[in-house]
């Protein structure tokens, strides 16, 4: 039963599953969950714009109303001339029944702004704040989309690995075969192939323990493009990794890439232009304002009057006003001071932005250097690697070796063969890392 298992595993090579190449993996991951939040508040800031402009056109208003008011009965004062002299009046009390009028209004209202500075300042600040949602949005896709290239070639490199590993367990056959042969025909102690069998055994379950980290590697890269989490994927070859790597680029020319078109930085520049434009809506308090309304009204005491007879009841008022707020408390020096305060804040979270980019430019670049080299000292001790195997496996089918040397032989090349997988890897994941700093991680970029 065990052998039976064993054999399914070992048959169950990634093969099957839902293949995904490395470019399918970058656009999908700037389709991420986060990306697209991001995105959404590109639409939100749109949409900010259009309310901060809404306020500068026409409003147009229309009304209309009817109503009844009772009076109930009533005692007042009222004077009147004496008919009797008429140089002087007599004070009546009188009282009057209880009546009720009707109301009945019909109107068009008209305002527009001529002039408000704080007005039209906002919706330049809506415009600022809007580009640095944009921005922000392609800094969001950036981050996702160098989280999908990682989940990439991680889950690549464990296929990779089965791939060695698989490699190394047919070796491990092999050996044993051979560990039986010579027994067979006593030219080794059967402690030969004991150890041979072990070290198959070994390397089966290695095997086999790779097999449950590839599932986790596929759902990890899943979730990350918003796919199903049952969804195998299989990593396609992205190509290039059997070549020669090519070098990074220079150190100034990545730092002077970042400064230019890293979007961080763009958003955080639009950032400090909004705080700059704050305070030019606090300082509008100190400048007056102007408008100009206009109104069309239809009032009588009843709804004929007001509604079917066009030629009467007819109003028409039309005015210019200033308005000019002379003292309000100092509030306005207060809300300047504090709109300065906003723009400090965001000058020094721009420049700590700047540093940290430097920053991680740098390390991005020396660690692509250091991969590099690994890669290629990698790729020289694969290359002794096998020949010291062919030099332990000559031995032992000479008889002058064992199948302890043969197993060291057959690690050290797997180990190997793992370090030059697992380096070029890495320098692929560092290119992109490098890239991403750079802003040079968007649709059409290439390596």
């Amino acid at each position: 039963m065990n052998a039976l298992l064993v054999a399914a595993l070992l048959t169950a090579t990634p093969e099957s599953g839902t293949p995904i190449s490395l470019q399918e993996a970058r656009v999908q991951g700037r389709q991420n969950t986060n990306a697209l939040q991001a995105l959404l508040d590109v639409d939100v800031a749109e949409e900010d714009v259009r309310v901060s402009r809404s306020v500068l056109l026409p409003q147009l208003s229309f009304g209309a109303s009817a109503g009844k008011t009772w009076y109930g009965r009533r005692r007042s004062i009222t004077t009147a001339q004496d008919p009797n002299n008429p140089g002087d009046f007599l004070i009546f009390e009188v009282e009057t029944p209880s009546t009720n009028t009707e109301n009945y209004d019909l109107g068009l209202t008209l305002n527009q702004i001529l002039y408000d500075r704080a007005r039209f300042k906002q919706l330049e600040q809506s415009g600022v704040l809007r580009d640095a949602s944009k921005s922000q949005a392609v800094e969001e896709a950036d981050t996702s989309e160098l989280e999908a290239i990682r989940r990439f070639f991680v889950l690549y490199r464990t296929q990779a690995t089965l791939q060695v590993l698989e490699a190394t367990v047919k070796r491990s056959e092999e050996q044993l075969e051979r560990a039986r042969a010579l027994f067979t025909a006593g030219r080794v102690g059967k402690n030969e192939e004991i150890t041979a069998l072990v070290n198959l055994g070994n390397d089966r379950i290695t095997f086999t323990e790779t097999l449950a980290q590839l599932v986790s590697d596929q759902t990890q890269l899943a979730i990350w493009l918003a796919r199903p989490g049952s969804e195998p994927l299989m990593a396609v070859d992205p190509g290039g990794l059997t070549l020669e790597p090519t070098p990074a680029p220079s150190m100034d020319t990545a730092l002077n890439e970042a400064r230019e078109r890293r979007p961080l930085l763009a958003a955080l520049q639009g950032q400090v232009r909004s705080a700059e434009l704050q305070r030019s809506i606090a300082r509008a308090d100190y400048i007056p304002r102007l408008t100009a309304q206009g109104s069309y009204s239809r009032q009588g005491p009843t709804a004929e009057t007001v509604f079917t007879e066009p030629r009467l009841q007819n109003t028409f008022t039309a005015g210019v006003n200033l308005t000019w707020d002379l003292f309000n408390g100092l509030a306005t020096g207060a809300q300047t001071r504090r709109a300065e305060a906003g723009i400090r804040r965001a000058q020094l979270v721009l420049q700590q932005a700047g540093r940290e980019i430097e920053a991680d430019v740098r390390l991005s670049h020396r660690t692509l250097e250091a991969q590099l080299e690994a890669a290629r000292l990698s790729a020289e001790n694969r290359e002794a690697a096998i020949q010291g195997l062919r030099l332990a496996e000559e031995r032992f089918r000479a008889g002058a070796g064992s199948t302890l040397e043969v197993r060291d032989a057959q690690l050290s090349l797997t180990q190997a063969e793992l370090s030059l997988l697992e380096n070029r890897i890495d320098v692929e994941i560092a290119r992109f890392t490098l890239m991403r700093a750079m802003g040079a991680l968007s649709p059409g970029e290439t390596k």
